[in-house]
Order: structure tokens, then sequence, then C-alpha cells
């Protein structure tokens, strides 16, 4: 798999806020490079991108796994869980969520994470 790199960024909900009201009048214009994918702490990113998950992550790289079923059993994980795991992951563009006739594919969408934050606004 080729490597994909996604920018992650820390900012706080009213940070956040402000950058979303700014760039929707159109007084602001995100840059280049900035991350896509916003998270409001550390702890937030942490949880989202835990050891667990990383392994997680792994799994669906090497063994391809052709449903969350097969997945399931290769990682040990409870279905619920997992489930929520992925539909988290998901909503941050890291796995895609293939849905096939019986069965739904996970694909990792993401590799590396470059995380950037400040203390300045």
């Amino acid at each position: 798999m080729a490597k994909k790199i996604l920018r992650v960024g820390i900012i706080s909900r009213k940070e956040y806020m402000k950058r979303t009201i700014a760039i929707a009048r159109g007084e602001y214009v995100p840059k280049r490079g900035e991350p896509k994918i916003w998270f409001e702490s550390l702890l937030a990113m942490a949880q989202v991108l835990s050891n667990e998950n990383q392994q997680l992550l792994r799994i669906i790289i090497d063994r391809k796994p052709k449903s969350i079923k097969e997945l399931e059993s290769i990682s040990g994980r409870k279905s619920s869980n997992l489930s929520r795991t992925l539909r988290t992951m998901e909503r941050y563009g890291i796995v895609e969520l293939l849905k096939q006739k019986k069965a739904v594919i996970p694909k990792v969408n993401v590799t590396d994470f470059k995380v950037e934050f400040g203390l300045s606004h």
C-alpha cells in the first residue's frame, strides 16, 4: 500500500467554530497543506489513534479482511466495539467501509499522520 499521509490539527471547539464561520463567510481561505481533520484535544486524538486502533489498521492493511465479521475474528475484538471504532475512524477519513452485497469491507485510507498544534491564535 502506498503511503498516505493525513494532516491532523488540534484546536479548541471555540477556535474551530470561529475558523469554520470565517471560512463560510469568505473571510478565511484554508492554506494548502493545512490539516483537513481537527481534534478538540490531544486526548480526543489519542482515543481515535490509540495503539489498539493502530494495530487494527495494520491488521486491515496486512490481512485485507473481506468483512467486519472476518476482521472481528482476526482481531479478537467484539463486533459492537469494532463497528463503533470503524465508524469513528470513517468519520475522520481514516478508513472507508465499503458496502457489498452482504458484507461491509473495511479499507484503510491513511497510513501516516502529521499532527500540528500550537498555543497561539
